[in-house]
């Protein structure tokens, strides 16, 4: 890696360096989200609410939290699957197809991410991938080719432990999303972002007695092969494993 390169990132995107905006040329804005397939089958989720969780204080919850690489065999529902989807990226609101409000901070409301999951052992569902469609709470199929838990493993450099969670969520950046009103200093808050949501996967995994490891190394190139992503379109910017607690 070149020296200097993150710094010259920080520099060159820094608030005083910002040109005119596609925004500000009006032109127009990208889709809220990617398109479903149509021959993709969907599959309708619980609504969150559904989910009967006992009170917790918040504080106890981030007392609690810390980063779980073990997980016991025992699978998550489909009903704490939509709880830990609509914590991290559900739609609270739509506006006039111009912005959502999301249950996660984002930048100028842009929410500039899109989740797939990586599914080992859920309830009612086939290992495979599949992406969530928040903006009618679905899952959307996308493949159920065998292995991937082991070639999504061998991307992360080995972390096996990706192979034994009950599902591993995978953000994906879509950085025109963010840059069309931003421009490059979008990029800084991509990272921002995803932040706000892995932190919220930490603490509603927590309340059902779940935990999460973050995944920050990996091979880009070889993740984004795994999507078939074209990076200067989207691209993976950051992982989490989850997975009930094992008994003590």
């Amino acid at each position: 890696m070149e020296k200097d390169s993150g710094r010259e990132f920080m520099e060159k995107t820094k608030h005083k360096n910002l040109g005119i905006s596609d925004q500000q040329m009006h032109l127009p804005q990208p889709p809220l989200s990617w398109q479903a397939e149509p021959v993709n089958p969907k599959i309708e989720l619980p609504h969150p609410g559904s989910l009967a969780i006992d009170p917790v204080d918040i504080r106890v919850l981030i007392s609690q939290r810390s980063s779980l690489r073990e997980y016991a065999d025992k699978p998550l529902n489909l009903g704490e699957l939509s709880h830990l989807l609509w914590c991290t990226q559900g739609v609270k609101m739509v506006y006039d197809q111009q912005m959502t409000l999301r249950t996660v901070p984002s930048a100028g409301a842009r929410h500039a991410l899109e989740t797939v999951l990586l599914v080992n052992r859920v309830d009612e569902l086939e290992p495979g991938l599949y992406r969530y469609l928040a903006l009618n709470h679905q899952l959307e199929l996308i493949s159920t080719l065998s292995d991937l838990a082991g070639r999504f493993a061998a991307a992360c450099f080995g972390q096996r432990f990706i192979m034994r969670s009950a599902v591993t969520f995978l953000w994906v950046a879509v950085p025109y999303r963010m840059t069309w009103r931003y421009q490059e200093r979008g990029y800084r808050y991509l990272h921002l972002d995803v932040g706000h949501v892995c932190q919220n996967l930490y603490l509603a995994a927590e309340a059902i007695g779940a935990g999460v490891c973050a995944v920050a190394a990996f091979d880009d190139d070889a993740l984004n092969t795994l999507l078939c992503l074209d990076a200067e379109e989207a691209f993976v910017i950051y992982l989490a494993a989850v997975g009930k607690k094992p008994v003590k």
